[in-house]
Order: structure tokens, then sequence, then C-alpha cells
């Protein structure tokens, strides 16, 4: 479905490097499209959106059998302050910029959703000026209301916390990334393709005839798992719960869903030996219960009362990162003609958290880029 749609779209475009789309398809009846977008995952359909409000026609192509199988529903459902990222990268600047359109989305349209504020604590002293360097981060990216507090009045927020610090987000929260991404394919309506596959669209830029492979980023991928927290009757934290981040992560936090449910985890397994040809078979989301034994020292280290036997396998989900171990974080990386020299192609690459939180403000900026 995928490949017919682009080869399709290649042939509207009548330039001659788009025409190995269509090599094999010259019995199969052609129909010109403005926009297609490949990947109905939150950023996808995000975009997707955007384009269709603008007035512009839009067919999404997605390889699952419905949108948001991927990366989109396996995440922590966090909705980002913007503290992490480097000043000015594309990740503070959606981040921030999506955080309020996603608050106000979702207010609009009662989609569920809570501010309920994330502290990210320091639990020895050897980790306190990597707080002060977050607090710094975070302001110069524009994120308000954030506030450095000692561990004593964390723990009065947090009773069962420990730390000995605590940088307090007020405006971090959670969101039904399910309802979030229903509602934006329900707006949906079926001379640009926008390459927003996610965890396929490094593989499948690689696909594109024409394309320089040069100007494609090397591919990383980090499973993370999370445990569920049972034989519980309350849940222990009414905050997100952030340690120091990890290299390839942000650490075994703790996650609240809308119903309660409290969550740890990412953490992080990098995977090898995937190749371009196996790739789309190839990933494994099966929660291996033997990882739990790595998860009770990491999380007892902020919440020292955690029982033994008291976490459940939950889910796991795949970063598409263009970092890897020991690596420098890398920016998301949003290519076009003057990256690659291909007309209407837009390639969405390493679009991992803050993903979800940027969303929407993705989707405005390609608009913005895009017209038509």
């Amino acid at each position: 479905m995928v490949g017919r749609a682009i080869g399709s779209f290649g042939k509207a475009l009548g330039d001659r490097r788009w025409k190995a789309f269509g090599a094999g398809l010259e019995g199969i009846s052609k129909e010109k499209v403005d926009v297609v977008v490949i990947g109905a995952g939150v950023v996808g359909l995000a975009v997707a959106r955007e384009m269709a409000l603008k007035g512009r026609d839009v067919l999404v192509v997605e390889s699952a059998s419905t949108f948001g199988t991927g990366t989109s529903s396996r995440n922590s459902e966090v909705i980002h302050a913007g503290i992490y990222y480097p000043p000015n990268s594309l990740k503070a600047r959606f981040c921030v910029k999506g955080r309020e359109l996603l608050y106000r989305y979702c207010a609009d349209r009662q989609i569920p959703h809570q501010q309920i504020g994330k502290l990210i604590v320091a639990t020895r002293v050897s980790e306190v000026p990597k707080l002060s360097i977050l607090l710094r981060c975070g302001t110069d990216n524009g994120v308000k209301g954030l506030r450095m507090m000692e561990g004593s009045e964390a723990m009065r927020m947090e009773p069962k916390l420990h730390c000995v610090k605590a940088l307090l987000s007020p405006c971090s929260g959670i969101v039904d990334s399910h309802s979030f991404m229903l509602s934006l394919a329900l707006v949906l309506i079926p001379k640009l393709v926008i390459n927003s596959a996610g965890l396929s669209a490094l593989p499948l830029a690689k696909r594109f005839c024409g394309l320089d492979h040069n100007v494609i980023p090397a591919a990383y991928y980090a499973r993370g798992c999370y445990f569920t927290l049972s034989k519980t009757k309350n849940p222990p934290f009414s905050h997100l719960i952030y340690p120091i981040p990890e290299d390839g992560g942000l650490g075994v936090h703790v996650t609240l869903d809308l119903n309660g449910l409290i969550k740890f985890g990412p953490d992080v397994e990098w995977i090898d030996g995937v190749d371009d040809i196996s790739f789309f078979n190839r990933f494994d989301y099966s929660v291996n219960p033997d990882r739990v034994n790595r998860f009770y020292p990491e999380i007892r280290k902020y919440f020292p009362d955690l029982k033994d036997g008291s976490l459940d396998p939950g889910y796991s989900g795949i970063r598409p990162k263009l970092s890897g171990p020991k690596q420098p974080q890398m920016d998301f990386v949003i290519q076009d003609e003057r990256n690659h020299g291909i007309p209407g192609l837009v390639n969405l690459f390493g679009i991992e958290s803050p993903g979800l939180t940027s969303s929407l403000a993705i989707g405005e900026y390609i608009t913005a880029k895009f017209p038509g």
C-alpha cells in the first residue's frame, strides 16, 4: 500500500527523480494527490491535520491496521515542559510551543489530560549540580514556573519520596495519547510527501529513488520497558517523579496515567543488528520479566519503600534515535529539498521524546513551510 501510494505520487510529480517509484505500476490506475503523509503516528496525524485545516488534500498511508500502533502508543504519555533540550534546538522549540498547543487543544475538545507537575529529583549530593544545569536549560528554553526545592519540601509534597533536592516543573502533565490521536484522525480527509514513519522513517528513506544516502543519518534503536505497580490500594505519588537523566533516556521515572495506574520506566536497552531489509518485522515488544531486577535498585533510590514483588511487566516501546550509546544527544532532523535536492519530499528523522508533546507544533511548522 505504501509503495503504491508513493509510486502514484512520484508519477504525478513528473520529476525524473521520482519516476522510478512508478516502475511496475503501469497497469494500475493513477490519481493525482496533493499531500501524502507516510505514517499515522501522532506526528504524522498532527502534520496531516494541520495541512487539511489549511485547505490541502491529504492522504495518510500507514502499514499497520490502524493509527498510532508504534512509538506513539508505547511511551509515558507525558506532556513535557521543555527542560532537557539544548536552547534553540528543534526539540526545545517544538516542545515548549507544542505543550501550550496541546493543553489548549485537549481543553477545547475535552480530551483527557491533567497538568499534575513533575519533580526531577537528586538522590545524592553529587547529582545536585545536574539539577542546576537542568534549571538553567529549562529557563533558557522559556519554561515558566521552574523552582529548585530542598529535599524536605519535596518529601512533604510526596511523603513516599526520598531525595536531597528536587526541581519542580509545574507545567508538566499527562495525556490520553489514544484519545488525542483519535481526535486528529477524525479530522483527516483523504505534490507533497511527508515521511513521518517513525521507526521506519530511516530505512524507508533509503528506498526512495534518487535520495542520496549520505544525507540519511545513522539509525540507532533503544527499547524501553515499563513495569506497573501492583498490590497497592493508594498510589504513592501524585506528581511525575524523574531521576537525573541517563545515557540514552530520562531515567526510570514514575508516570501516572489518567486512571491512576503507576508505571515505572522506561529503561534503556540498545538494539543491535537491525538491518534495513529485515527491519519491518524485527522488533520485539515483549517485556522480559527478568528486567525487573534492574528496576528495583533504580526506583529505590527515590522510592525506598518499594516492596519486593510489587512490580508487574507492563509494556515496551522503541525509541528511533539518531545517536548511540555514550554519544551526544541529537536534535530532531527535518529535511526538505534544500537538504537532499528532491522537490516535494520532507523527511522527519529521530522524532523520539518529546515527539508527543511537540506533535502539534511540528504540524504547524511543516504546514507553514509548505503552504501550497
